[in-house]
């Protein structure tokens, strides 16, 4: 397999960011992301799919859409829709009605920023998702990076600091979410994990401070999503395009905090008998299986059954053979800018 780095879940001016869709694609040259995909609100900008090409630096940007009901206050229920080619958001009133038709027209969907606490400071209300009866949809995004800091400013100064100094955010997904995504997958549930920027690029100013808030580019290097497809990017745009997507639909990725060191080479795969699985995939027990982690660095790492960990190591690799089922992932750590803070989430692999 082959990885591609995926950054996901951004704005540009023709919704609430500050860039065009050219913009991005030139600052993730600057990278090590290979696919961006941009998820304007409530519109799908057709004809914005192209390469973006640096020598031999190549990136896809790939125009996708987050919808939400504009009539609901507040506006909770965010999806991040992708690989469709028409406009759904005029069915954003009924989440369930929805995601249907996602599926019907071929592409898959996200529950975006599950948990988004209020910001009272700013005048941002919590948007969480809580219509939670839904079914059918892809996955959740474990963590973005944007609705982070809501949890990690407690007012003003914090969120001005923050904003200088955006590498002191990141700690890892929101507890609850976390929670949540287990709690789903625990129950038989299939549901993959992604990593999104929310990246906006917003103008803001205070008194005489004047900042882009989170520049795309700082984003492009902190929280993406790991994808392993069988080739690189082949430059036939509908074959790549479907080849990300497939990847992302059937949970072939991972989320890696990309700033504090390279993600790029994580591997967790099970083995049994007769067959390997990797992330995303399914594997019947036969006596016993063995699951098998690989990190390009040193990281404080979790094996994590059906939400509960059953084995840690401080290590490159863990190593782990069990005759029990279940939902197993991967969590790893590492110290940077003086605190413990979330480096890889592995997508499950199900142990039948």
């Amino acid at each position: 397999m082959h990885e591609l780095i995926v950054n996901l879940h951004m704005h540009t001016t023709y919704s609430d960011g500050s860039g065009t869709h050219a913009d991005l694609g030139h600052a993730a040259l600057k990278t090590a992301v290979d696919i961006l995909i941009v998820t304007d609100h409530n519109v799908l900008v057709q004809g914005a799919n192209e390469y973006y090409r640096d020598g031999k630096k190549r990136v896809l940007v790939l125009a996708c859409e987050e919808i939400h009901d504009q009539g609901r206050d507040p506006q909770k229920n965010h999806l991040l829709v992708f690989g469709t080619d028409r406009e759904l958001a005029p069915l954003a009133d009924n989440p369930q009605s929805l995601i249907d038709a996602v599926r019907l027209a071929g592409g898959i969907s996200f529950i975006a920023h599950p948990v988004d606490p209020a910001m009272p400071a700013f005048g941002e209300t919590d948007i969480s998702w809580v219509d939670w009866d839904v079914t059918g949809f892809t996955g959740i995004e474990l963590w973005n990076g944007f609705s982070e800091l809501k949890s990690v400013a407690k007012g003003k100064w914090d969120a001005v600091v923050l904003a200088f100094f955006p590498e002191f955010i990141p700690h890892g997904p929101l507890p609850e979410t976390l929670r949540r995504w287990d709690e789903l997958t625990a129950k038989g549930q299939r549901v993959v994990a992604v990593g999104g920027s929310d990246a906006h690029a917003q103008y803001k100013s205070l008194g005489p401070l004047h900042k882009v808030i989170f520049p795309y580019e700082y984003h492009f290097s902190t929280i993406n999503t790991h994808a392993l497809t069988p080739t690189p990017l082949t430059g036939d745009l509908i074959r790549d395009r479907k080849m990300v997507f497939d990847a992302l639909g059937f949970g072939h990725c991972f989320i890696g905090y990309d700033l504090p060191a390279p993600t790029r080479g994580f591997n967790f795969s099970v083995q049994s008998k007769n067959s390997t699985a990797i992330m995303g995939d399914e594997i019947t027990l036969s006596g016993t299986v063995t699951l098998q982690a690989k990190f390009p660095s040193i990281a404080e790492i979790r094996l994590v059954r059906n939400g509960n960990v059953v084995k840690t190591a401080h290590s490159e690799t863990l190593v782990h053979i069990t005759n029990e089922p279940g939902v197993y992932r991967i969590e790893a750590y590492k110290r940077y800018l003086g605190k413990q803070r979330g480096w890889i989430f592995s997508n499950p692999v199900y142990v039948k």
